[in-house]
C-alpha cells in the first residue's frame, strides 16, 4: 500500500505538536511547508544581523519529526536560552546551529538538511519562500503594524480586529514547497497563531494557487 501524503502547513509550536503526532503513524509521508516571517526573539535578532531566514520555527519542526523523543530534543536544542555567555545570551543551540550552517555553506537550505540528518527526521520540512519579508497587518482602525513580533505580541489595542494581513515585500514560495502541496493527499491548516503562523504560510505568491487551482488534496483545518 502506497503512503498517503500529508502535508502540514503552518509554524510556531503548533506545527511541531501536529507533526510529532502525525510521525508515529508508518502508513503517512510527512512533509511540513512553514512560514518565514518571524521577527522576534532570537530568530528576529540572528535574521537582521545576518541577513538571514529566520530559524526558529523550521527548526522545532525538523525536530519534531525525529526518531528520537521530540521534548528531550526540544529541551537541547530549542528550549534553553544561553545566559552569561556574552553574545551569545538570549539564544539557543538550534537557531545558532542553522545560523552558522547556513553561513558557513552559503545555502540556508544545506543547513536545514544537515540538522535533519543529525536528528534523523521522518520526512521532509520546507521553508514556505527563500525570500526575506515581514508580515504587515491592517487594523479595523486603519493602523498599520508592522512585522511578526508586533502582531504576535501586540502594544495596540486587543479590541481592534485585523482586518488585512500581507507579506512585505511580496514574496514568491520556495518551489519544492509548492510541489508538496500541489502532490498531497491531505493538507493539513495546523494549529497555532492564526496570523502570525498559518496565514503567514499562505501569503507567499504560489501557496494559495497550489492549493485552490493545482491541488486535488483534502483540506483539514
Amino acid at each position: 500500500m502506497s503512503k498517503k501524503k500529508i502535508v502540514v502547513i503552518g509554524g510556531g509550536n503548533g506545527s511541531a505538536l501536529c507533526l510529532e503526532g502525525l510521525k508515529k503513524y508508518p502508513n503517512f509521508a510527512i512533509s511540513a511547508v512553514i512560514s518565514m516571517s518571524d521577527s522576534g526573539g532570537s530568530s528576529g535578532k540572528l535574521r537582521k544581523e545576518f541577513n538571514t531566514l529566520p530559524p526558529g520555527d523550521i527548526m522545532r519542526a525538523i525536530l519534531s519529526l525525529s526518531k528520537y523523543d521530540y521534548k528531550m530534543l526540544r529541551q537541547i536544542f530549542y528550549k534553553p536560552r544561553f545566559q552569561d555567555a556574552g553574545k551569545l545570551d538570549s539564544h539557543n543551540l538550534g537557531n545558532l546551529f542553522l545560523t552558522l550552517s547556513s553561513q558557513y555553506s552559503g545555502n540556508f537550505l544545506f543547513a536545514l538538511e544537515a540538522l535533519s540528518q543529525s536528528v534523523e527526521a521522518q520526512g521532509k520540512v520546507y521553508p514556505v519562500t527563500l525570500e526575506n519579508s515581514n508580515l504587515v497587518a491592517e487594523l479595523q482602525n486603519g493602523d498599520i503594524i508592522k512585522t511578526e513580533a508586533f502582531i504576535d505580541n501586540p502594544k495596540y489595542n486587543r479590541g481592534l480586529k485585523i482586518k488585512h494581513v500581507w507579506l512585505e515585500p511580496a514574496c514568491k514560495s520556495y518551489a519544492e514547497a509548492q510541489k508538496a502541496v500541489e502532490t498531497a493527499d491531505y493538507i493539513i491548516l495546523s494549529p497555532g497563531s492564526l496570523y502570525t503562523s498559518l496565514v503567514a504560510a499562505l501569503l507567499p505568491t504560489g501557496i494559495k494557487e497550489a492549493i485552490d487551482k493545482n491541488s486535488k488534496a483534502e483540506i483539514i483545518y
